[in-house]
């Protein structure tokens, strides 16, 4: 992977958003992000309106984990073929297809759900969401990396985020609104529609051409000659275990044969990177009421104007990652990261319900979010086998996203914890203190980032043969 990117224009940087198959992921954004919120933040302020405890918040919040796992099923979603709806659309467009229908399903059924005294069906069912959308995030991300090459990949991450925070948009504020004055099962059932917008989408866009490196060809095929010289084994067996090798062991050999002893350090680094924006965010909206801002407040500051930092700093990054490689600014992207929550810190501190305030703190925290967005995604796209696009981004998406939600689902007995202890001259200490520790988290991912960097760096340096 480069870590450095020749000179370009800020015409031809900004010529690459209006390539058709760039254009199209603005909606598959969309798709990927409309279900997160809706299993995750607003999923907390609806229980939190409803009397569920922050300690009982933050262990439903374990659904993300769903998101955590889907590696595991990848291998499926990367080499199995669906009837009818394979040879249709294709591989990738079938299985988006599938989990779109699931998504929307889902949602709908959670609106027939009462938390007061139906909220093992309404986790039940957040859980079917979470499942299918994990199942999307894999074809999608396969389907965003094989779509486009190298040199559009920063494009299409910062097209992905905008589609992706217009659908955070609709699941944050526009289901806050819709609750405020309407209600909270009409909310479910209006995101539920809006998960049209993918169905759409998958139809109407084409499948991307499958591109398989020669030396992963030649990996795969030698075990396809050691499968065909075992003349005892059943054709059945021998089919399952070919399949098994190419879409199980192989993405995984592949990417330790690459990156060999440095595969690991990659992986703790992908774990690590967004530690400290996860940990925090499962309690965001639990915070924010209870310092006293009502659903409509938090809609238009942290969603709709928040929405808008978050696009400016996903375009921003985007053409950050044209200009200089994403590998050049991944340790200010987590440093970013990091510090973006002590302005969350400073807001408890104060203790008041300032609109004006919490601006600020969502200013800052949406932009650093959105450019580390881009530039994140086209790092991780960079790190991927074409052969194995579904299978190795899931894994790295996965382990992304695990210890984040692993300690979040503890963050709501944290904030208990340190509320019960705070002094009474602050009530929001707790908070406060919780804030700068989600913050501290970061340090780890830093000196990793560092690390990486330096690795890119003499791997470019050393002369290549011949």
């Amino acid at each position: 992977m480069s870590t450095t990117a020749a000179p370009r224009s800020w015409r031809e940087t900004f010529a690459t958003y209006s390539h058709p198959r760039v254009v199209a992921l603005l909606f598959l954004g969309f798709s990927a992000g409309l279900p997160f919120l809706l299993v995750f933040s607003t999923l907390s302020a609806w229980l939190r309106e409803f009397g569920v405890t922050r300690t009982a918040i933050g262990f439903i919040s374990w659904i993300g984990i769903t998101y955590s796992f889907k590696f595991v099923w990848s291998p499926v979603v990367d080499r199995v073929r669906l009837p009818f709806l394979t040879a249709w659309l294709g591989r990738r467009r079938s299985w988006m297809l599938l989990a779109q229908s699931g998504i929307g399903l889902g949602l709908l059924a959670m609106s027939f759900c009462d938390p007061r005294t139906g909220l093992w069906w309404l986790v039940v069912f957040a859980l079917v969401v979470a499942f299918s959308s994990a199942t999307q995030d894999i074809a999608l991300d396969a389907y965003r990396i094989e779509a486009t090459d190298e040199s559009l990949q920063g494009a299409t991450a910062a097209t992905y985020q905008l589609g992706y925070r217009i659908a955070i948009l609709a699941a944050g504020a526009g289901a806050l609104y819709i609750a405020e004055f309407g209600s909270w099962p009409l909310a479910y059932r209006v995101m539920a529609a809006l998960g049209l917008v993918g169905i759409a989408t998958t139809l109407y866009i084409a499948e991307p051409e499958a591109r398989v490196p020669a030396g992963t060809a030649e990996r795969e095929g030698k075990i396809a000659e050691f499968a065909a010289g075992l003349g005892a084994m059943p054709a059945w067996a021998r089919d399952t275990l070919v399949f098994l090798y190419g879409a199980i062991v192989c993405p995984f050999v592949d990417f330790f044969v690459r990156y060999r002893w440095h595969g690991a350090v990659l992986l703790a680094f992908i774990g690590l990177f967004r530690l400290s924006d996860i940990a925090m965010g499962v309690m965001a909206n639990p915070f924010y009421i209870d310092m006293g801002f009502s659903l409509q407040q938090i809609a238009n500051v942290t969603k709709i104007y928040g929405f808008v930092m978050s696009i400016l700093g996903a375009l921003l990054g985007g053409a950050l990652v044209f200009r200089m490689g994403a590998t050049n600014l991944l340790a200010p992207s987590v440093f970013l990261i990091a510090a973006s929550n002590l302005t969350f810190a400073w807001l408890a501190y104060t203790g008041q319900p300032d609109q004006m305030m919490l601006a600020a703190a969502i200013s800052i925290d949406n932009l650093v979010s959105g450019m580390a967005g881009s530039v994140f995604i086209a790092f991780l796209s960079g790190l991927t086998n074409a052969a194995y696009t579904a299978t190795q981004y899931a894994l790295f998406s996965s382990i992304m996203t695990l210890p984040g939600k692993l300690i979040a689902g503890y963050s709501g007995l944290v904030v208990d914890t340190l509320q019960a202890a705070a002094p009474a001259a602050n009530k929001f200490g707790g908070y406060a203190i919780f804030f700068v520790y989600t913050a501290l988290l970061g340090v780890p991912a830093f000196v990793l980032a560092l690390i990486v960097r330096r690795h890119f760096a003499q791997k470019e340096e050393k002369p290549q043969p011949g």
